[in-house]
């Protein structure tokens, strides 16, 4: 997994809410806007050629796919924080607080035994 760069993705989204909106609405295209304005910056300064994400990564976050994340190194916290920040509103209305949490680690159950998932870069 290209963990920087999905992290990167993961926190840049996450507390912008003009981008979680577009994340929300359009997975696909706020992926490849963030890639062309956001994710070729290695800074203000300095642009990168060398970071890219496979076809798994990129399927993964445009369907929202957290279990595949988690499962494939993406930080667990950002991973949990940008799902509850499109997620949660609407799972607590329909089913109280805390339910995409529970969602969350109901579709984690087949990891529990295991090693955490490495986030090192």
């Amino acid at each position: 997994m290209t963990t920087y760069y999905v992290d990167k993705f993961l926190f840049t989204v996450d507390r912008d809410p003009e981008w979680l909106r577009q994340y929300k609405e359009d997975p696909e295209g706020c992926l490849e806007k963030w890639e062309k304005e956001v994710g070729c910056w290695l800074n203000d300064a300095e642009r990168t050629t060398c970071l890219d994400l496979t076809d798994e990564e990129r399927a993964a976050l445009i369907g929202h796919d957290y279990v595949w994340l988690f499962e494939h190194g993406a930080h667990f916290f950002l991973n949990l924080t940008i799902f509850i920040a499109l997620y949660d509103e609407e799972y607590t209305a329909r089913s109280g607080p805390l339910s995409f949490q529970r969602e969350f680690g109901a579709r984690l159950q087949h990891w529990l035994g295991k090693e955490y998932p490495s986030v090192a870069l």
